[in-house]
């Protein structure tokens, strides 16, 4: 709580090491990936870009992600990656790391939390969602959820997560939404699709069915691996984080709004996380106009895409290099109730333990705004906690 307003930070993570998640496996997993030890990866540099030192923990990693995460980093200006070039970590934007160990001992990230006047925390999980077979990916995925329970039930009224669902198992990702979705900690649904499958798809409508029933919304947040236009970005890591996430979060809004998901789901709620957000009143105005301009959108839709936007049924997260004038900019053309605070943590773009502090200083935000962005709007949309 910062000057007597609470805080629900929208946009933090939790990636646990392979140590930590592999008690939660069952044995059908174990038995279909074999040993376990060859798909190990040391982690050498945390999160944040911390230097760690042996004995290294590890993360489960089945392949390397391919397009400018993955592949040998290109400068800008130059025909091709340099000889021996390796990526380096993107720069710590906070004045401190955040303390090892939180993303496996809860109390170690409450105790960040405390420090950083944060009383909530929105953990995007990650894992290794990328096995071949889909039913090793789907493994993983409820091993995950399980060591989320355990975690969170430290303190269910402030860690909060996600339950992951694959495209390439709808169905047991509908009984995973079912399983989770009473837990206090679970209060969004996000889904993990394979390349080219579109967010739209009616496939996915038994996803969107047991969310709206369990009253969670679906959650996009893009990652490295998993960006639409990973694969046309020249090889070059500037290129990819500057376009990418936000190019993500437009293709999944456009997709989802003008798809016809929130009229086949009344009531249904769609937040995007970490893909910037000054380009929503732009990407608001250029749907609508393409919808009767282009058209091939779900047919009948009942709203333009802006009215789905503004319905309080969406949000978006900040990233805080966007800062207090753009903020302004987007309440004064959609409201202000459409942002949420983010940090980023434990991520190199968070400026922990300064984050709160530096939006709690935007004096230029009025007061009211700030509490919907602080807190209102993430209830509005994930509910109380």
């Amino acid at each position: 709580m910062r000057n007597g307003v609470r805080i629900f930070d929208a946009d933090t993570h939790v990636r646990c090491a392979a140590e930590a998640i592999e008690p939660w496996l069952d044995t059908a997993t174990r038995e279909k990936v074999g040993n376990l030890d060859e798909h190990k990866v040391e982690i050498k540099v945390g999160q944040a870009g911390e230097k760690r030192q042996p004995p290294y923990k590890h993360y489960f990693r089945f392949h390397r992600g391919e397009g400018w995460g993955g592949s040998t980093p290109r400068h800008l200006g130059e025909a091709e990656p340099r000889a021996d070039s390796e990526r380096d970590f993107q720069q710590f934007m906070g004045s401190r790391f955040p303390t090892e160990g939180a993303n496996e001992d809860p109390k170690i990230r409450l105790r960040d939390m405390d420090e950083e006047g944060t009383d909530v925390h929105l953990m995007v999980p990650t894992g290794p969602n990328e096995h071949k077979d889909p039913t090793v990916e789907m493994g993983f995925i409820q091993a995950n959820h399980r060591f989320l329970d355990d975690y969170c039930s430290a303190d269910p009224a402030r860690l909060k997560s996600l339950i992951v669902t694959t495209g390439r198992s709808i169905e047991y990702s509908v009984k995973e939404i079912h399983a989770w979705g009473p837990k206090r900690w679970s209060i969004g649904v996000f889904p993990h699709l394979p390349l080219d499958f579109p967010l739209d798809h009616p496939d996915l409508n038994p996803i969107w069915e047991a969310a709206m029933e369990h009253g969670l919304p679906i959650v996009h947040h893009s990652f490295a691996a998993g960006y639409p236009g990973y694969r046309d970005l020249w090889g070059n890591p500037f290129l990819g984080r500057l376009s990418s996430h936000p190019w993500g979060a437009m293709r999944a809004v456009g997709s989802f709004l003008a798809g016809g998901v929130m009229d086949r789901y009344p009531g249904i709620k769609f937040a995007v996380l970490e893909s910037g957000f000054g380009w929503l009143p732009f990407w608001a105005k250029r749907m609508d106009d393409q919808v009767d301009y282009m058209g091939y959108v779900a047919e009948g839709l009942k709203h333009k895409p802006s009215e789905y936007m503004l319905s309080g049924q969406f949000a978006a997260s900040i990233v805080l290099h966007e800062g207090s004038d753009m903020v302004r900019m987007c309440n004064e053309l959609l409201g202000d109730g459409v942002l949420m605070f983010g940090s980023d943590y434990p991520h190199a773009e968070s400026r922990f333990p300064d984050s709160v502090n530096l939006v709690d200083g935007w004096d230029n935000i009025p007061a009211p705004s700030k509490q919907k962005l602080f807190w209102d709007n993430a209830v509005r949309i994930f509910g109380e906690p």
